[in-house]
């Protein structure tokens, strides 16, 4: 039995980044079960990128 576990990213900003990246039309119609794994590690991969730009006092931006 699996457990779901809880986001970590708002809807919101999983949807930003669909859209960005280009496929918020699968992730709407299919759900996450429709979006590639490349898909997916890009948008993570995108998503730690925003939160090191939000972290005060990163010199990495």
């Amino acid at each position: 039995m699996s457990r779901r576990r809880s986001s970590i990213m708002s809807n919101e900003l999983k949807e930003q980044i669909a859209q960005e990246l280009g496929f918020a039309g699968t992730l709407h119609q299919e759900g996450f079960g429709g979006v590639s794994s490349r898909d997916c590690g890009n948008m993570v991969k995108m998503a730690i990128e925003l939160a090191e730009r939000n972290i005060p006092g990163n010199r990495m931006s």
